[in-house]
C-alpha cells in the first residue's frame, strides 16, 4: 500500500481483506475512522514552542486548553479551580492581545460570579467584557476589510488592478479603526495592508523601510513579541530587497534569517525560492545550487503543489545554464532538454512566469545551435508580446524581447548584436521593476540574460539542419 499511495479504495480493499465485497467496504471504512481518530488525538501532543513555528500558536493554545477544561470543570459544578483557570486564561489572553479569548474568558467569569452573588468581582468583570466587546467588534470591522482585499489580490491581473486604486481608502479606514481599538490584530492588519499596497505599485524602497521599523520596535520591545511574525517581516523585506535590485543585500539578510524558518513549514518554501532567487540576481549561481540540493532533500518537497514543483524545476534548468558546461552532466542536459520542450508557451496557471519559460526554450535552442527551432520560438515570442504584454507596467519584458529580436537582424552575430543593443540595454537598465500586480517574474534579471545571449553566440552560431 505505501508503494501505491493513488491505490483506489477497492484494491485497497483487496490487498487488505482478499475481496472487494460490501462488507469488506465497509470494514476498510470503520478501520480508517479509528486510525483518523487516533491521529487526531495526536494533536494534543504536538510542540508548539519551537520559536521558528507561528510564534502566537503557542500562546493562543495555552487559552484554548485552559477554556476546554473550564468547560469541564464548570459542568462538574467545581467553581474555585474553575474561577482560577479563568483568571489564567484572561491574563493570558490580555498579554497576547486575544481579544477573543479575552471576550470568552471575561464572559464565563461574569456567570461564574452571577451564580455565586459575588457582587464586586462581577462589576469589575463587566466593565472588563465590554471593554473587550467593543475593540472585537472594531477587529471584527477590520478582519472584514482585510479578508475581502486578500480575496481579490488572489484573482486576475484586472481585479488587482481595481482594488489597487481603493487601498488608499481602506488604509485610512484601517487606521481610524485602530486608533479606536489599539489592538495588535488592527496594528496588524494595517502593517499588511500597508505592504500590500507598496508591493503592489512597486515601492519596494518604502516596504524595506516598514519592515526594518517593525524590526527595531521588535528589538525595542514595543511590538507584542506573543503575536507579531517576524518570519512574515523578515520574508518582505528580503523579497523587497529582491525586486529592488538590491541581491547582495538582499541574499545577506537571506543567509540570516533562514534560521528563523522550521523545515516543516509552508512557508519554508517560499521563502527558499526568494533566497534562491536572490543568489541568481547576485550571480551567486553555485551557492543557488547548493540551496537547491537542501531544499530538495527536503522529505516535504514532493508533497508540494504541482505549481511550486514546476516552478523548481523552472529555477532548476536556469541554475544548469548559467553554470560552466563541465558541471552540467549529458544525462541532465537530456533530461533538462525533454522538459523543455514539454513547457506550454502559454499557460494561465503559471502567471508571471510565461516569459521565463519561452526565453528558456529560446536559450536551449540556441545552445543547440538549432537555427529553425530559435526562429521559431523567436517568432512565438513577438506573438506573446503582442498579445500580453501591451501594459506599460509591461516596460522590462519588453525591451528585452526587442533586444532578442535584434539577434536575427544582426545575423546572430555577437558583437554587431552587442553594438547595436547599447541604447536599448540601458532602458532596461533604468526601466525599474513593476508593481506585484503586473510583474512578470525575472528568474534571472535581463541584463544578465542579454550576457548569456551573447555568449552563447560567441560559441557558435544557429545552423539550418541540413535536408
Amino acid at each position: 500500500m505505501t508503494a501505491s499511495p493513488e491505490a483506489t479504495q477497492l484494491q485497497v480493499v483487496k490487498t487488505l481483506y482478499g475481496k472487494a465485497t460490501a462488507a469488506n467496504v465497509r470494514a476498510l471504512q470503520k478501520l480508517q475512522s479509528r486510525v483518523r481518530s487516533k491521529l487526531l488525538n495526536q494533536l494534543y501532543f504536538l510542540d508548539h514552542t519551537d520559536p521558528r513555528h507561528l510564534v502566537s500558536r503557542r500562546y493562543e493554545l495555552e487559552c484554548l486548553d485552559l477554556l476546554h477544561k473550564v468547560s469541564i470543570l464548570y459542568a462538574e459544578r467545581e467553581y474555585k479551580l474553575s474561577e482560577r483557570l479563568l483568571q489564567r486564561c484572561l491574563r493570558l489572553a490580555e498579554t497576547g492581545e486575544f481579544t477573543h479569548y479575552v471576550v470568552q474568558s471575561a464572559r464565563m467569569l461574569r456567570n461564574l460570579y452571577a451564580e455565586q452573588r459575588q457582587a464586586i468581582p462581577y462589576k469589575k468583570v463587566v466593565k472588563t467584557l465590554a471593554r473587550a466587546q467593543q475593540i472585537l467588534a472594531l477587529e471584527e470591522e477590520a478582519e472584514q476589510l482585510y479578508t475581502d482585499t486578500q480575496l481579490a489580490l488572489s484573482g486576475t491581473v484586472a481585479t488587482r488592478r481595481s482594488v489597487l486604486s481603493l487601498l488608499p481608502e481602506r488604509i485610512v479606514h484601517l487606521e481610524s479603526l485602530h486608533r479606536r481599538a489599539r489592538s495588535f490584530t488592527t496594528y496588524n492588519i494595517v502593517y499588511r495592508t500597508r505592504l500590500a499596497h507598496e508591493e503592489l505599485q512597486g515601492n519596494y524602497l518604502e516596504i524595506i523601510r516598514v519592515t526594518a521599523a517593525a524590526s527595531r520596535r521588535m528589538r525595542e520591545g514595543k511590538q507584542n513579541a506573543r503575536r507579531f511574525d517576524i518570519r512574515f517581516n523578515h520574508f518582505m523585506s528580503i523579497y523587497a530587497y529582491l525586486r529592488s535590485r538590491q541581491p547582495v543585500q538582499g541574499l545577506r539578510l537571506a543567509e540570516e534569517y533562514n534560521r528563523d524558518f522550521h523545515p516543516s513549514s509552508s512557508n519554508w518554501f517560499y521563502f527558499q525560492e526568494h533566497h534562491v532567487l536572490l543568489a541568481l540576481h547576485a550571480q551567486q549561481y553555485e551557492r543557488a545550487q547548493q540551496l537547491l540540493v537542501v531544499i530538495t532533500k527536503n522529505p516535504s518537497y514532493l508533497i508540494q503543489r504541482e505549481a511550486a514543483l514546476q516552478r523548481w524545476d523552472l529555477y532548476k534548468s536556469y541554475i544548469d545554464f548559467v553554470l560552466p558546461p563541465q558541471r552540467v552532466t549529458t544525462a541532465r542536459q537530456r533530461q533538462m532538454a525533454q522538459w523543455v520542450l514539454q513547457l506550454p508557451e502559454y499557460s494561465r496557471d503559471k502567471r508571471g512566469h510565461n516569459v521565463a519559460i519561452l526565453v528558456l526554450q529560446l536559450l536551449h535552442f540556441l545552445r543547440e545551435r538549432n537555427l529553425e527551432a530559435v526562429l521559431l520560438r523567436l517568432e512565438r515570442l513577438r506573438k506573446y508580446q503582442q498579445r500580453h504584454l501591451y501594459e506599460p507596467t509591461t516596460l522590462r519584458s519588453r525591451l528585452f524581447l526587442r533586444l532578442l529580436q535584434l539577434i536575427v537582424e544582426s545575423n546572430f552575430d555577437a558583437a554587431q548584436a552587442a553594438e547595436r543593443s547599447g541604447p536599448l540595454l540601458q532602458q532596461l537598465r533604468d526601466t525599474p521593476p513593476p508593481g506585484e500586480a503586473f510583474a512578470e517574474v525575472e528568474i534571472i534579471p535581463y541584463e544578465h540574460l542579454w550576457e548569456l545571449v551573447l555568449e552563447l553566440l560567441r560559441d557558435g552560431v544557429p545552423v539550418a539542419n541540413e535536408a
